[in-house]
């Protein structure tokens, strides 16, 4: 129990900041070796994270026919990422890449990136200034997020901080664009969780989804307060002392 208490805190924080919550959920596991840590598990975590970002920016999505341009830009976003996804997964291939090597260098190096993007001049607006090719340039920077570590609100707020995108409004598009991503990953997981007769591991995919929907939804609400205040300077921080513990650990 104490293990998906802690699996979901991991999730509902980091899935939604900068610091990307796959790799904390990898090295979290493997550390404690924590036994419930499956794919069952992670899907149901994402679960949980998608079904809080739909309840925070329900008026959103509601008034659709007044967002529909926004919503197809954010759509076509993040196209990139879920058919590359796709079949990385479907080629074994994204397995290969969960190792602590690979997430050292990605947190750190990532981690600059998101230093220097934050620096850009902001004056573009989401409601004025999200286009096509920006939605294209920012969807196809997420594929980078498909290795552990690049963070995918990480990646999609460097795209649109590089776009002079306004700190407040790359977050936001950062949040829309986990809609549909975190949509695919539900629809597709959801059927292995419902289809599964272990009914204890049933339990514990609801309280994954539970747990993870009410940590997602505390960090979407504050992390937005917070960034009309400050810049992205202490997850810069974070992520290149983190990096640089991971490669001392890897490499030395």
């Amino acid at each position: 129990m104490i293990e998906i208490f802690i699996l979901s805190l991991v999730q509902g924080v980091t899935e939604f900041l900068p610091i990307s919550s796959s790799s904390h959920l990898i090295l979290l596991s493997n550390y404690f070796n924590f036994q419930n840590q499956s794919l069952s598990i992670d899907v149901s975590l994402h679960v949980g994270s998608f079904l809080a970002i739909i309840f925070y920016f329900k008026k959103d999505i509601i008034e659709f026919y007044k967002n529909k341009i926004l919503f197809f830009k954010i759509f076509i976003s993040s196209l990139p990422v879920m058919i590359v996804g796709y079949f990385l997964v479907e080629l074994d291939i994204i397995d290969k890449l969960r190792n602590l090597k690979i997430i050292a260098l990605t947190t750190f190096i990532f981690g600059i990136l998101l230093y220097v993007s934050d620096r850009f001049k902001s004056n573009n607006s989401i409601n004025e200034h999200f286009t096509l090719k920006s939605a294209i340039f920012i969807g196809l920077l997420q594929i980078l997020s498909l290795v552990p570590g690049v963070s995918r609100s990480g990646i999609a707020i460097t795209a649109a901080r590089l776009l002079n995108f306004k700190r407040l409004d790359s977050v936001k598009i950062s949040f829309l664009l986990s809609i549909p991503i975190l949509g695919a990953v539900s629809i597709f997981g959801l059927q292995d969780i419902i289809s599964n007769e272990n009914l204890s591991l049933t339990r514990f995919n609801l309280l994954s989804i539970g747990l993870s929907f009410f940590f997602s939804l505390i960090t979407i609400k504050y992390f937005l307060t917070y960034i009309k205040k400050f810049d992205l300077s202490i997850f810069v921080y974070y992520r290149v002392f983190l990096g640089f513990l991971l490669i001392y650990m890897a490499y030395l």
